[in-house]
């Protein structure tokens, strides 16, 4: 499986998907531009020691990824989506798409992709939820629909 992250801007949260990548032997590919660098203290002491096992690719814009791997399993995160991630036939190869913090995915993606979009359901009290936290669920229940393959 694939988890991309377009635009990130907390290194604690990707160090901590790419400490959850690295545990599960998950592909993490990290698009545009980031809001911290990759020698960010932050981003590693979240990430501990396990960046070695981190199958890490970055891409400089999502057209670049789409140009270098024409992903065709795709589910793209967005509070804006009516369908429940749940709904997302997760295949072995599936893409994982998640946005920024602070403003999500942006809209051109929204609106090319309006066929793959899901949600994480919450209340209405709060925004979203945490995006490491966001990315845990959706690929936890991939994982979980092929067996944990792999997993011990």
């Amino acid at each position: 499986m694939h988890v991309v992250l377009v635009e990130p801007l907390i290194p604690q949260n990707t160090g901590s998907i790419a400490r959850l990548c690295a545990g599960t032997n998950t592909f993490l590919h990290l698009v545009g531009k980031l809001g911290f660098s990759l020698e960010d203290r932050y981003l590693k002491r979240a990430g501990l020691d396990y960046w070695p096992s981190v199958k890490l690719e970055l891409h400089e814009s999502w057209d670049a990824l789409v140009e270098k791997y024409d992903p065709q399993a795709l589910a793209l995160f967005s509070t804006h989506a009516t369908r429940f991630y749940t709904e997302f036939e997760t295949p072995a190869d599936g893409w994982l798409v998640f946005g920024q913090e602070t403003t999500g995915l942006p809209v051109a993606l929204r609106e090319r992709y309006a066929e793959h979009l899901y949600k994480i359901p919450i209340t209405g009290d709060i925004r979203s939820l945490n995006l490491a936290n966001s990315v845990s669920i959706a690929l936890y229940e991939g994982l979980r629909r092929h067996g944990f393959a792999g997993l011990s």
